[in-house]
C-alpha cells in the first residue's frame, strides 16, 4: 500500500471530538462520522489571522462592499483563466440561499427546474419550497451528464409554455464528477434551444484533482444569461462562517436585483472576512490540502479493493466524496444504515440523492488516513 504523509488532514480522534459541529456531535462517542461534508482539518492560518484580528478590533458588524467578490475574482482568474466581473455579482448567506433566490427570479410558482440525480439532497428542498417542481435528468452509468436525457428533460419542461431552469452541479456532488468543456459547451446549446436558464452551483470548484481541470460555466459562448453561485465555504471547510456570491453573465445582471437587500445582508461580516482571506491568501493551505485528498483518494480505492472489492468506486475527479455502490453486497435495505448499525460508521444514505441513489452511500473522506483506514474496516466489519 502506497505511503501518505498527512499535511493537512492530521487532526487527531482526540482533538476533533471535542468539536460540537454537526459531523461531530450528531451521533454517539462510537460512531465513526464520514457522512457530512465538513473536513476534519487545521484551518488555514491566514483565514485564522484575518478572523481573529477582526474580533480583536471589535470589527463584527453588518458586511459592506465588494471584498468577496473581489477576492474571488482574483482567484477565478488564478485558478481557471475566467475574468469573473465583481459588477455583476452579490453576497449571499450561502450557496443553497444563493441558488433559491435566484430560481424565484427566473422562475414562477409550478415552474420546472431541471437537475441531474443522484444529486445534493437540498437541491430538492430549495425547488419544493419555492413552490417549483423537479424533473430529474439522470446521469448516465459512468456518472457524466447524458445529453440525450437532459435534451429530453429541456423538452419536457418547456412543454406547457412556463419559465424553466436547469440546476446544475459543477462539480457535481455526490459523484465527484468535474463536467468537461465539451459536456458544458453542449449544456449552453441545449439550454439557448430551450431557452431554459441554468444556475450553475459550484461550491466545490476549487477541489478538482489533476487530469481534469474545472471549467467555469459562465466562461463559455452561449452562457450570458446563466449564473453561477460559488463559495470559499468547502474548499476551506467554513461552513460555519455564512457567505457566498451569486455571479450573473451579462444577460442576468438585472435579475440579481431581485435578490432582496435583507437576504444580502444576511452575509455574515466575518464569513466574507474569513472567505476572502482564503481565496486571496490560502492558496497554498489549499494545494496542500489537495495533495492530502489525492492520496486519501487513491488509499480509499486501495483499501477497499482489499477490503470491500465488491463495493464499485470510481475516484472522484473532484471533492471529497466518495459515492460508494454497494449494491453487489446483498446488503438488507438502506446500506448506510446496515452500516451505522453494524459497523458504527455514519455515511450518507444513498437514497436520499434521488434516482440512482439506491444501494449507494456516499462517504467524506476529507480525514487523516488513520481514520479514513479504520472507517473502512468499520465497514467491512458490517458486512
Amino acid at each position: 500500500m502506497s505511503a501518505f504523509v498527512p499535511a493537512v488532514l492530521d487532526v487527531s480522534l482526540a482533538q476533533l471530538r471535542r468539536r460540537t459541529s454537526m459531523k461531530w456531535s450528531r451521533f454517539e462517542a462510537d460512531v465513526l462520522p464520514m457522512w457530512v461534508a465538513e473536513m476534519d482539518v487545521h484551518l488555514a492560518e491566514p483565514v485564522v489571522r484575518a478572523v481573529t484580528d477582526a474580533i480583536a478590533l471589535g470589527d463584527t458588524g453588518y458586511p459592506e462592499g465588494r471584498a468577496y467578490p473581489l477576492a474571488l475574482a482574483g482567484f477565478a482568474a488564478d485558478r481557471w483563466g475566467w475574468t469573473l466581473n465583481p459588477e455583476r455579482a452579490v453576497t449571499v448567506p450561502d450557496v443553497t440561499v444563493g441558488i433559491g433566490e435566484v430560481l424565484k427570479a427566473v422562475t414562477r410558482r409550478g415552474d420546472a427546474v431541471v437537475l441531474n440525480p443522484p444529486v445534493y439532497t437540498p437541491f430538492y428542498q430549495a425547488i419544493e419550497n419555492i413552490e417549483r417542481r423537479a424533473v430529474p435528468a439522470p446521469l448516465d452509468p459512468e456518472h457524466r451528464l447524458d445529453l440525450s436525457v437532459l435534451d429530453a428533460a429541456f423538452r419536457a419542461a418547456t412543454a406547457t409554455g412556463g419559465a424553466a431552469a436547469y440546476l446544475l452541479c459543477s462539480p457535481h456532488n455526490p459523484t465527484g464528477t468535474a463536467h468537461t468543456r465539451e459536456e458544458l459547451s453542449a449544456v449552453a446549446q441545449l439550454a439557448g434551444r430551450y431557452g431554459v436558464r441554468v444556475v450553475a452551483d459550484e461550491v466545490h470548484a476549487p477541489l478538482v484533482y489533476p487530469g481534469q481541470p474545472h471549467v467555469p460555466y459562465l466562461s463559455l459562448p452561449g452562457t450570458e444569461d446563466a449564473f453561477a453561485v460559488l463559495s470559499a465555504s468547502k474548499a476551506w471547510n467554513l461552513v460555519a462562517f455564512k457567505a457566498a456570491v451569486v455571479v450573473a453573465g451579462p444577460g442576468g445582471a438585472a435579475d440579481l436585483d431581485s435578490i432582496p437587500e435583507e437576504v444580502r445582508e444576511a452575509t455574515s461580516h466575518l464569513g466574507v472576512i474569513a472567505h476572502s482571506a482564503a481565496l486571496d491568501h490560502g492558496r497554498g493551505w489549499l494545494d496542500r490540502l489537495l495533495a492530502d485528498l489525492d492520496g486519501n483518494r487513491r488509499l480509499l480505492g486501495e483499501l477497499l479493493a482489499e477490503q470491500l472489492p465488491a463495493v464499485g468506486y470510481r475516484p472522484p475527479q473532484a471533492t471529497y466524496l466518495a459515492w460508494l455502490d454497494c449494491r453487489a453486497l446483498g446488503l438488507p435495505g438502506d446500506p448506510a444504515q446496515v452500516f451505522f448499525e453494524r459497523g458504527r460508521v455514519a455515511l450518507s444514505a444513498g437514497p436520499d440523492y434521488g434516482p440512482g441513489g439506491d444501494g449507494r452511500a456516499r462517504l467524506n473522506f476529507a480525514t487523516s488516513p488513520q481514520l479514513l483506514t479504520e472507517g473502512v474496516r468499520r465497514l467491512a466489519s458490517a458486512v
